[in-house]
């Protein structure tokens, strides 16, 4: 809900539980009042009437607390709206103009006092959740303005005893790492120039008192919808204000608005919760699976990759085989991975040549697709259609196609390079090619790939924001024109996972480490903004290709299970044993999917600990289940009952394996002690039913 005070020139925009007031002051700056607990109009009216802060000399008292920060005057922080005009004026004045309202959106319209550019501030509502969607909109009217900075949303923070910052970071194969560090005074800076969002880093941020747990404490935080490069700056004053401000593009990349023309920002969203990290979890998680995601009430189904047990050594015999396996355990989903297409038998050849290897499938795909329906599953294919081979029919027609910059070498990275998809004659291309393999090929599910960050791109933001606008076109075409297919965003794992990518797509690739252990870590940072229900997790080989390490089957299950799993072990080369128990795990995941992917999540206990576990519950307290991992048991030391959260104290919990009857008081005072096998690297999955 929006509600404007015109006497007192403020907006109150509140969600079921959190109120964002905005305030005109006296300057005409649009200032934040209050971003915490709800408001009614009335108790907001009453804010500009608190105290102010005493006046400083060479200081703006309001620094700190603007919604809308251009650079101009005493503002010396960070600026969300930085401009150079032709004359070389970098100042802003901004008076506002006018506004456009509904109970759901607020646009606010500011002009500069001389020149002719115009920004909007945007902000969406929704009656079913606490997160606030922004944007800008830049408009000229005059001669050719170049924006140096345009960021989608700057947070105020209100004052705290202490400012601590959470965020994530990592490297391909290591992302989505949990980092807690207290906020230091300046500008803290996370970044991705990659043209991707990256593995390094990802486009949000939490900020607590440091006193914040799990399950207790206030948190406000952000996140950038968007699939490019991006720029996320928290900046400590010596006043201890504290801003969060978001935006796309990085540092050096400029954008040049020509008359007539107009920036539209990617959405920034915010959301504060009271209830820990966990509650700002699950209401991100929330928001998502009702306002990003493309079909939030499918189930993702069981999938199986061919890639670990194949590599480039693809065949028609092979992947069938491999297929029968897979149906055998119970999978859902059967996807070729790389070496279907073209000359595509090593990493340096083929890649923007989509069309079935002749010699590998002489009769195509159909007989690969018939056969994986006729046991049961669905059918995916590989694809990375942003890249090409130097050694590729399309590289030798379209040289010119692939991002590059005159009097400079083409710098290649896993033998290839990046097609520029701002030209639109290689979107079109794009869209034409892969409308034409769905339109041809029965295929359920594509897996979108993207293995390499851009070079000799230039400071032109057209092209580093061109290149995601055309790819967010081309999959909304190619979903409009093939609505039954599902698409996976795969970039080398992590380095394309971000709130503008999942609009689009229906699930992510975390990582390309499988290793269970890892994977207990990077699960735990992921999901601190995204959900489960997006999350591909598989179970492969041990030792684990990528790190060496052993661990049981059942330890590799059970931390799959915590997302959408997956397998992609050599199935052929599994013994009958690990079949059989593979087929009742996957019997297991699938009883408990419908929490796991939809219902609420429970970080019980974090990754680092020799025992760490995750909680899933229906949303209407039917029934939960916890799954349980220890790395390692020292000492002999008994291990501790895991406590259980949200359940009723009254009701009683039937264990569907063991058929035993636990009360929900217990659970949330002693939890439950799951039978854990001995030694390290043992894990069980605990299903309750409410009686």
């Amino acid at each position: 809900m929006i509600v404007h005070d015109s006497e007192r020139r403020l907006w109150v925009l509140s969600g079921p539980s959190s109120s964002y007031v905005l305030h005109l002051d006296d300057h005409d700056r649009l200032r934040v009042l209050h971003w915490g607990p709800r408001l009614t109009v009335a108790q907001a009216a009453s804010l500009p009437l608190l105290p102010r802060p005493p006046f400083r000399p060479v200081e703006d008292a309001a620094e700190g607390t603007l919604d809308l920060t251009a650079t101009g005057g005493l503002f010396y922080g960070h600026a969300a709206v930085q401009v150079r005009f032709a004359d070389g004026t970098r100042d802003l004045e901004l008076v506002p103009t006018g506004q456009r309202r509904t109970d759901r959106e607020l646009v606010l319209t500011f002009a500069d006092r001389h020149y002719p550019l115009t920004v909007e501030c945007h902000y969406g509502v929704h009656e079913d959740s606490d997160v606030i969607e922004r944007h800008l909109v830049l408009r000229n009217e005059g001669e050719p303005v170049t924006v140096v900075r345009a960021d989608s949303a700057t947070w105020v923070l209100p004052r705290m005893d202490g400012y601590r910052l959470s965020s994530v970071r990592g490297q391909w194969g290591a992302e989505t790492r949990l980092h807690r560090t207290m906020l230091p005074y300046g500008e803290t800076v996370t970044t991705s120039r990659r043209g991707v969002t990256s593995h390094q880093a990802n486009p949000w941020a939490m900020i607590d008192d440091g006193t914040a747990g799990e399950e207790h404490g206030e948190v406000y935080s952000c996140a950038l919808a968007w699939s490019g490069s991006w720029r996320l700056t928290a900046q400590r004053l010596p006043t201890e204000r504290v801003t969060l401000s978001a935006g796309a593009g990085h540092d050096s990349v400029t954008r040049e608005l020509g008359v007539g023309e107009e920036l539209v920002t990617p959405v920034c969203a915010g959301l504060y919760t009271d209830g820990g990290f966990g509650a700002a979890s699950r209401a991100w998680h929330d928001h998502q699976l009702r306002h990003v995601l493309p079909h939030p009430g499918e189930t993702r189904p069981v999938l199986y990759n061919s890639w670990e047990a194949t590599g480039f050594d693809v065949s028609l015999d092979g992947q069938i085989k491999l297929a029968e396996k897979a149906a055998r355990i119970g999978v859902e989903l059967f996807v070729v991975d790389d070496g279907w297409f073209g000359a595509r038998t090593h990493d340096a050849a083929g890649l923007g040549d989509w069309h079935p290897n002749p010699r590998r499938f002489p009769d195509g795909l159909g007989p690969l697709i018939d056969r994986v329906h006729e046991l049961g599953m669905l059918f995916g294919l590989w694809v990375e259609p942003e890249m090409v081979n130097p050694d590729s029919d399309l590289y030798r027609a379209h040289p010119d196609w692939v991002i590059h910059r005159p009097h400079r070498r083409r710098t290649e990275h896993r033998n290839q390079l990046v097609l520029d998809l701002s030209r639109p004659e290689v979107a079109d291309w794009l869209f034409r090619t892969l409308d034409e393999l769905l339109a041809k090929n029965a295929v359920d599910f594509l897996k979108w790939d993207m293995n390499r960050p851009f070079t000799e791109a230039g400071p032109d933001e057209r092209l580093w924001t061109g290149h995601v606008h055309a790819l967010y076109a081309v999959l909304d075409r190619l979903r409009a024109a093939h609505p039954h297919v599902r698409v996976e965003s795969c970039s080398s794992g992590g380095g394309r996972v971000d709130l503008g990518i999942l609009r689009r797509t229906d699930q992510v690739w975390a990582s390309d480490d499988t290793d269970a252990l890892d994977r207990l870590e990077i699960q735990h940072g992921f999901t601190q903004l995204y959900p489960a229900r997006v999350m591909g997790a598989w179970v492969t080989d041990s030792p684990n290709p990528y790190t060496g390490r052993e661990t049981p089957l059942d330890f590799r299950f059970h931390v799959a299970m915590a997302g959408v799993l997956g397998i992609g072990g050599a199935l052929t080369e599994w013994s009958d044993a690990e079949l059989e128990r593979a087929a009742e795990l996957v019997a297991d995941y699938k009883r408990i999917r419908p929490l796991v992917q939809h219902g609420r999540q429970y970080r019980l206990l974090p990754p680092d600990r020799e025992l760490s576990a995750v909680q899933y519950l229906a949303l209407d307290g039917s029934e939960t289940a916890v799954l349980v991992h220890r790395r390692s048991r020292r000492f002999g030391h008994p291990e501790p009952g895991v406590r259980l959260r949200d359940l009723d104290p009254g009701a009683r919990y039937r264990d569907r394996s063991t058929g035993r009857i636990h009360h929900g008081a217990v659970l949330l005072a002693h939890g439950v002690f799951p039978d854990l096998a001995p030694g390290d690297y043992a894990s069980a999955l605990v299903h309750l039913i409410r009686e």
